[in-house]
């Protein structure tokens, strides 16, 4: 039986670029929501509703968790297989 990563590698280059694109498009959306949080985050802690900022600032956390595992299912490089 093979592994995630062995299967990725035996892959058509045209489905690893779908994988990779759509990673990148859901780490890019995790970043953006992130920056929202942010805002909202510090808007809220200089209003002194620290309620919210702790809630957003602990969202923020899960989605950097959620992207750093996302992060492992990026595919290898294609490597040249010419030899010389």
């Amino acid at each position: 039986m093979s592994d995630f990563r062995q299967s990725q590698n035996e892959a058509h280059p045209n489905k690893t670029n779908i994988l990779l694109t759509g990673i990148i498009l859901l780490l890019i959306l995790f970043v953006t929501i992130q920056i929202w949080f942010l805002f909202g985050a510090l808007n809220n802690a200089l209003q002194e509703n620290l309620n919210f900022a702790i809630t957003t600032a602990v969202g923020s956390l899960a989605f950097a968790f959620a992207s750093f595992w996302l992060l492992r299912y990026l595919p290898e490089p294609i490597k040249n297989s010419k030899k010389k």
